[in-house]
C-alpha cells in the first residue's frame, strides 16, 4: 500500500544541510499497524510527514496505492490526502473557535461531502468515540482525553484508508493514553491501516510491527510476537 525506494530528506538552512532521511527502503501493507521508535531527531516525524503526503522526499521515490507521488505538485499531493489519509498529533490542532461538532465537520466539508451526510457521519462518530453529549462544547471545555477523541473523530470521519499518529498519547495522563491506544487499536482491527510514532516502549509493542530509526535509517523491522 505504502512504498518507498531509496527515499532522503535534506533540509537545508543556509549552507548547512541535515540529512534527516538517509536512503529509506519500506513497504507498509494494507491493515497493518507499525510502530515506529527511536531516539529524538532520528527521523521519525520527517517519515511520517512524508508518508501523510505533508512533504516531498529529495531522493527516492514514494507509491502510494501504487501511484509513484514523488514530484506530484502541492494541489495533486492534496487532492489525494483528502479523504485517504486521517492525521493525529500530539497537540489536538483543534480550532477553539468552533465546537466540536463544527471541528470534526470540517474534515468532511473539505471533501466536499454534502451537509445532509455530514451531519449523520460526525453525529454517528461521535457517539461512537463517547462524545457526542460533547458536541457543542468548545475544545478549552473540555479534559485532554475528551480533546484527543474529538481529534480521532475529526481524523476517521472520513473514511481514511491509512491513519497516521504523531506521539498520539504524548499530552495524556496514562488512563486516557490507554483509551487511546485502545481505539488505535479497534480501527486497525477494523482494516485501517495505522503507523504510529511513539516514544513509549509498551504503546509501541501493541502494534504487530515495530520499525526502529537511528541517524535517518531504518535499523530495526522487527514484526511483533502474536
Amino acid at each position: 500500500m505504502l512504498k518507498l525506494n531509496g527515499v532522503s530528506k535534506v533540509h537545508q538552512a543556509g549552507e548547512v544541510q541535515t540529512r534527516a532521511l538517509d536512503g529509506i527502503d519500506l513497504e507498509i501493507g494494507a491493515g497493518e499497524y507499525v510502530a515506529i521508535t527511536g531516539p529524538s531527531g532520528c527521523g521519525k516525524s520527517t517519515l511520517l510527514s512524508l508518508l501523510g503526503l505533508l512533504d516531498v522526499p529529495t531522493e527516492g521515490e514514494y507509491w502510494f496505492e501504487g501511484k509513484n507521488i514523488a514530484g506530484w505538485s502541492e494541489s495533486k499531493l492534496n487532492e489525494l490526502r483528502r479523504g485517504r489519509i486521517g492525521f493525529i498529533f500530539q497537540s489536538f490542532n483543534l480550532i477553539e473557535e468552533l465546537s466540536v461538532y463544527e471541528n470534526v465537520d470540517l474534515a468532511l466539508e473539505y471533501n466536499g461531502t454534502p451537509a445532509r451526510e455530514r451531519k449523520e457521519r460526525v453525529t454517528a462518530m461521535l457517539n461512537r468515540l463517547g462524545i457526542g453529549h460533547r458536541a457543542g462544547h468548545r475544545p478549552s471545555q473540555l479534559s485532554g482525553g475528551q480533546q484527543q477523541r474529538v481529534a480521532i473523530a475529526r481524523a476517521l470521519v472520513a473514511g481514511p484508508a491509512v491513519l497516521l499518529a504523531d506521539e498520539p498519547t504524548g499530552n495524556l495522563d496514562t488512563a486516557h493514553g490507554d483509551e487511546v491506544m485502545r481505539i488505535l487499536r479497534t480501527i486497525n482491527a477494523e482494516g485501517t491501516t495505522v503507523v504510529m510514532v511513539t516514544h513509549s516502549p509498551a504503546h509501541a509493542a501493541q502494534a504487530s510491527r515495530t520499525l526502529h530509526l537511528l541517524d535517518g535509517r531504518i535499523v530495526v523491522d522487527a514484526l511483533q510476537a502474536a
